[in-house]
């Protein structure tokens, strides 16, 4: 079972991938009275939007959808929906936002096969007969500054809500809240690569800042708020959330090691070339048959031939079953926390998929 069939139904992603075409579309004109360049920049930042699972905007929809007629049946008509696409859309913005930033501090190129914003910048650069290192300077700014114009048209969004006030002041402290931990978490993830090891500790509030808040929590608690759901119901919309983000990044972490390519789409190297320092590698950390094959762990030129040792003293010292373990017990918590919340039985059904996706997770 795939994440994108758990949550919102085919026709209102349709809702949301007009409204998302329809900003860009506008977004693009408006950059026409600049210059080519910044028409270019809005062009890249909307194909950096397209494809994907669009996971958060469906969360936001489940949430209001589910909530929105039992709250409060005499809002729960079409305007009211329409404000509902505006917020998931917001969350997607958001989110590309910050995979935008991510290649930035990553030095990536290229996202999904294909050059990413900073990447086409630079190549763009290059062709103008710019040296590398300037055109790659060029690329880097040119996608800091698409981030930066996204997650300003997030909270832009957000605040032109057609909701009561007390509601849309409400929304924007969720945005505000996660974009707040998301960055917190991203620095705590650079300081990890930098060299200084985390515990187990650090990256469970890694995850919980960076990920969970902004791709699971936030959009529950959003779309719950705009439905007009009472306190309770929203806060314990966060928690599940919460606990639903630690269990899928951790699963993330698992198959970025050994997932198949084929399946999930990416690398099985890629996280070991780079050195992340997962639950995984902090849990092998100190074994004696880690300490005998971990030369190779960050090695850019690491193939599959050497990646094998390193997979292979991740099992023996026992973190791939340790982690797999807390994926266990961090769904667990989410299932009785969902069983407990008094949800309308759409969006407890929902979440409880989401939860025993988590899991099973091949992709």
């Amino acid at each position: 079972m795939s994440l994108v069939a758990t949550v919102a139904t085919p026709p209102r992603q349709a809702e949301v991938e007009r409204y998302l075409g329809g900003f860009f579309d506008d977004a693009i004109v408006r950059a026409d009275a600049h210059a080519a360049d910044y028409r270019r920049l809005w062009a890249a930042a909307r194909d950096a939007a397209s494809g994907g699972k669009r996971i958060r905007p469906r969360l936001v929809l489940g949430a209001y959808d589910a909530l929105a007629p039992v709250a409060e049946p005499a809002d729960a008509g079409p305007a009211c929906a329409a404000e509902a696409v505006a917020l998931a859309a917001a969350f997607e913005l958001l989110h590309t936002a910050f995979l935008v930033h991510d290649d930035v501090i990553d030095r990536d190129l290229v996202r999904r096969g294909e050059p990413n914003v900073a990447g086409r910048f630079a190549l763009d650069a290059a062709l103008r007969g710019l040296e590398r290192e300037r055109a790659d300077a060029y690329g880097q700014a040119s996608a800091i500054l698409a981030g930066d114009l996204l997650i300003a048209a997030a909270h832009s969004v957000v605040a032109g809500l057609d909701v009561p006030a007390e509601r849309r002041r409400a929304i924007l402290a969720v945005l505000d809240e996660c974009v707040f931990a998301a960055a917190a978490g991203e620095h705590a993830d650079v300081r990890h690569a930098a060299g200084v090891r985390p515990g187990e500790a650090d990256i469970l509030a890694m995850i919980e800042d960076k990920t969970a808040c902004y791709s699971f929590s936030a959009p529950l608690r959003a779309g719950a708020l705009l439905a007009g759901a009472p306190r309770a119901t929203v806060e314990r919309l966060g928690e599940i959330g919460r606990r639903l983000g630690v269990a899928f990044q951790l699963q993330d972490d698992v198959l970025g090691v050994y997932g198949d390519e084929r399946v999930t789409g990416k690398t099985a190297l890629g996280d070991l070339r780079e050195g992340k320092e997962t639950l995984l590698i902090a849990y092998a950390r100190g074994h004696a048959a880690w300490v005998a094959a971990s030369s190779a762990f960050g090695r850019p030129d690491l193939d599959e031939a050497g990646a094998r040792p390193l997979r292979a003293a991740i099992e023996a010292s026992g973190a791939r079953a340790r982690v797999e373990s807390r994926i266990a017990e961090e769904a667990a918590a989410a299932r009785t926390a969902i069983a407990s919340a008094n949800l309308p039985a759409a969006l407890e059904a929902e979440l409880l998929g989401l939860a025993a996706e988590a899991t099973r997770r091949s992709r």
